[in-house]
C-alpha cells in the first residue's frame, strides 16, 4: 500500500473557556469482563509503569532490544515485583516505552505519527467513513478519537486512525515519520512490534483496557502524555510521588516549627495539631509544582520561602474546614472527631480564625519581593471571598432548603472548591515571578475550576458508591450535591417523592433509599460523565499553554489526582485464537 500523497495539515484549535455551560460529553466506559493479561485499575497499572521506569534507568538496556531479549526483562521484572506471569507481555510493552520515552522526547511534533485504533469509535453510532488509509473522524464528539486527533494536529502529528503495519511502514519509508505513538490491543502490539524493531524508529505503545475489537476504551492520561511528551518539558523525569512526601514531610511537628516558628499557647499549639493532621495536601503540591515546573532546574531543592506559601495554602484549607464542619453539623471527619467536637465551638471558630492569620502572615513574610508578595495577598483574599460566596450560598439554602438543579450545584461547587486549587497555583506561578504569573495566569483560572469541579464531583461520587470513606459524607448530612440532583432531575414517581424531600430535608427516608432512588434514575452514570467532562476540560484549558514544562506539569497532575479509572474485558478475536476461557 502506498503513503499518502500529503499528510493531515495540523488543525488550528484554542481551548474553549471553562464555564457552566456543561463541556461537550465524554463516553463513559463500558465495565465488561475484566482482562486477564492487563492490571485491573489505573492505580495498578500506574504503580507498575513507575517500577519499570526505575528499572529501565537503573539497567539502561539500549534499544531497539530484539523481542527475546525484551521477554527477559520482562520476565525478570514481573518475577522481582512478584507479579502475575500473564503480565509479561504488557509489562514488556512499558519497558520498551520507557527505553524509547527519550528518543521520542527529542522528535519534533511534526516528524510524529499518531496511530489511533479505529474500535475506539462507538460503531453503532460513528457515521464516519473509511478510505484506503483509514477512518476519516466526522468530529461528532462520541468518542475519544476527535479530542486525540484535534490535539495530535494541532500539535503538528500526522494522525491515522486505522490498523494494520503495511501502512504504518510505507509512511515510516517516505522519511517524513521519525517517531510512532500508537494506541492497540496487545496481540496486535505483538504482531507489529518486529517491524518498529527492523525500522529501529523510537515508538511507544498505550494498550488498550480491553480487546472487544468494538468499542474499545484506553487510559486517556497516558495518552495525552506520550502525545505531548517533548524534551522542551523540563518537568517530564521530575517524580510527582517523592514531591508530594516532600511535601508532606513539611507538616510534621519540627519542620511546621521550622517554618512558622515555636508555637506560643495552648491556641496555636492546636492550629499545630490541626495542621498536622492527615490529608491528601493537594493544594500545598500544587503550589510547589507550579513552581517548580517554571524553574530552569524543576528538579532542584525548593526555596524555604516556597514553603512558607505552601504551610499558608493548608493554613486557609485547614481553617475553611473547621468553620465548614461547625457550619454544617458535622462531628466527624476522616474518621476523626472534628475541632469543634473535641474542643468546643467558641475554641474551634477560633483556631479557624487563627490559621486564616497565620496564612496571610506567612505570604507577607514569605521573603519575594514586595510586588510578588502584594500580587500574592490579592490572590489570597480573592480566593477567600469566593470560597465564602460559596459556602453562603449552601447555607441561604439551608435556610430554604429545595431540590437544585445540577448546574445550581456545580456553581456551589465552583465557588467552594476551585477557589482553594486556583490560590495555590497562582502562589506558585507568582513564587516564580510575576512576569511567568502574567503569562499563565487565565490558563491557570480555566484550569483550576475545572479540575475543582470534577474534583467535588469525584468526592460526591464517592459518598454514593463507598458512603465517603470516613470523609465527611453529603448525602449524610443532607448538603447539596451533584448526584442527588442529577437523580432528582431524572427519577420519576415514588423515587421522585423521595428524593424530593430528602432535598427539602424533610425526609425521613433513609440513606439507602435515596442511594437505590439515585442508582435507579442513571444519575450516577450522569455524574461518572460529567467527572469525566470536567477532567477533559482541564486537559484542553492547557492547549493555549505556551510553557511546555507547566503543561506536561499540570497534565500529570490531573492523572494523579483522578487516578481511579477501572478496566474493561477481553478480546474475542484473542480468546478464540488462544483458547482463553473464562
Amino acid at each position: 500500500m502506498s503513503a499518502p500523497a500529503t499528510l493531515p495539515a495540523p488543525a488550528t484549535q484554542t481551548a474553549p473557556p471553562v464555564s457552566l455551560t456543561l463541556p461537550r460529553p465524554v463516553p463513559v466506559q463500558r465495565i465488561r469482563k475484566p482482562k486477564k493479561n492487563i492490571p485491573q485499575t489505573s492505580q495498578e497499572r500506574n504503580s507498575i509503569l513507575l517500577a519499570v521506569r526505575a528499572y529501565v534507568e537503573r539497567e539502561r538496556p539500549v534499544p531497539p532490544l530484539p523481542s527475546d531479549q525484551l521477554a527477559v526483562h520482562a520476565d525478570g521484572l514481573v518475577a522481582h515485583l512478584k507479579l502475575d506471569p500473564i503480565y509479561r507481555d504488557y509489562v514488556g510493552v512499558l519497558i520498551n516505552n520507557e527505553l524509547w520515552r527519550e528518543s521520542l522526547a527529542a522528535v519534533p511534533f511534526e516528524r510524529r505519527l499518531l496511530l489511533i485504533p479505529k474500535c475506539l469509535r462507538i460503531e453503532s453510532k460513528c457515521p464516519a467513513p473509511f478510505d484506503e488509509f483509514g477512518l476519516l473522524c466526522k468530529q461528532c464528539g462520541l468518542c475519544s478519537i476527535q479530542d486525540l486527533q484535534n490535539e495530535a494536529e494541532r500539535l503538528g502529528y500526522a494522525v491515522l486512525v486505522a490498523e494494520g503495519s503495511a501502512i504504518v511502514m510505507s509512511l515510516i519509508q517516505t522519511g517524513k515519520i521519525e517517531a510512532i505513538v500508537g494506541v492497540s490491543c496487545l496481540s496486535v502490539l505483538e504482531r507489529a512490534f518486529p517491524y518498529m524493531e527492523a525500522a529501529a524508529v523510537p515508538g511507544v505503545a498505550v494498550p488498550l483496557l480491553q480487546d472487544d475489537c468494538i468499542d474499545t476504551t484506553v487510559d486517556l492520561d497516558w495518552v495525552w502524555d506520550y502525545i505531548h511528551l517533548t524534551s522542551d518539558d523540563r518537568t517530564r523525569r521530575m517524580d510527582l510521588g517523592a514531591l508530594r512526601e516532600d511535601v508532606d514531610f513539611w507538616f510534621t511537628p519540627l519542620a511546621l516549627d521550622s517554618v512558622m516558628g515555636p508555637a506560643q499557647g495552648e491556641t496555636e499549639r492546636i492550629s499545630r495539631e490541626w495542621l498536622q493532621r492527615a490529608g491528601k495536601r493537594w493544594r500545598p503540591f500544587l503550589t510547589v509544582a507550579a513552581f517548580q515546573a517554571l524553574q530552569t532546574e524543576p528538579g532542584s531543592k525548593p526555596p524555604e520561602s516556597l514553603k512558607k506559601l505552601a504551610v499558608a495554602v493548608e493554613c486557609f484549607h485547614k481553617a475553611s474546614l473547621i468553620h465548614d464542619d461547625i457550619e454544617d453539623g458535622d462531628g466527624e471527619g476522616y474518621g476523626e472527631a472534628t475541632l469543634h467536637e473535641e474542643y468546643g465551638v467558641p475554641v474551634a471558630l477560633n483556631v479557624g480564625d487563627l490559621l486564616i492569620g497565620e496564612g496571610y502572615r506567612l505570604l507577607a513574610e514569605s521573603g519575594f519581593s514586595p510586588e510578588q508578595r502584594v500580587a500574592m495577598l490579592q490572590i489570597a483574599a480573592q480566593g477567600q471571598r469566593e470560597l465564602c460566596r460559596g459556602q453562603g450560598a449552601e447555607l441561604t439554602w439551608t435556610r430554604e432548603p429545595r431540590p437544585l438543579t445540577s448546574v445550581e450545584v456545580l456553581e456551589i461547587f465552583e465557588k467552594k472548591t476551585a477557589p482553594a486549587f486556583a490560590v495555590a497555583l497562582h502562589l506558585g506561578a507568582l513564587a516564580a515571578g510575576v512576569e511567568f504569573h502574567e503569562e499563565v495566569s487565565s490558563v491557570l483560572e480555566s484550569y483550576s475550576r475545572a479540575m475543582g469541579i470534577a474534583y467535588q464531583i469525584r468526592d460526591d461520587l464517592e459518598d454514593y458508591t463507598v458512603g465517603g470513606a470516613g470523609a465527611p459524607d453529603d448525602l449524610e448530612a443532607m448538603r447539596p450535591g451533584v448526584v442527588l440532583s442529577a437523580g432528582w432531575e431524572r427519577a420519576q414517581g415514588h423515587a421522585k417523592e423521595v428524593l424530593t424531600s430528602r432535598w427539602k430535608r424533610e425526609s425521613l427516608h433513609d440513606s439507602e433509599a435515596v442511594r437505590q432512588a439515585c442508582a435507579d434514575s442513571g444519575a450516577l452514570d450522569r455524574c461518572t460523565d460529567l467527572l469525566e467532562r470536567y477532567k477533559e476540560e482541564a486537559i484542553r484549558s492547557l492547549s493555549g499553554l505556551e510553557n511546555p514544562s507547566l503543561k506536561g506539569l499540570l497534565r500529570r497532575v490531573i492523572g494523579k489526582i483522578f487516578n481511579d479509572t477501572e478496566i474493561k474485558g477481553w478480546c474475542k478475536e484473542f480468546e478464540q485464537a488462544n483458547g482463553v476461557t473464562s
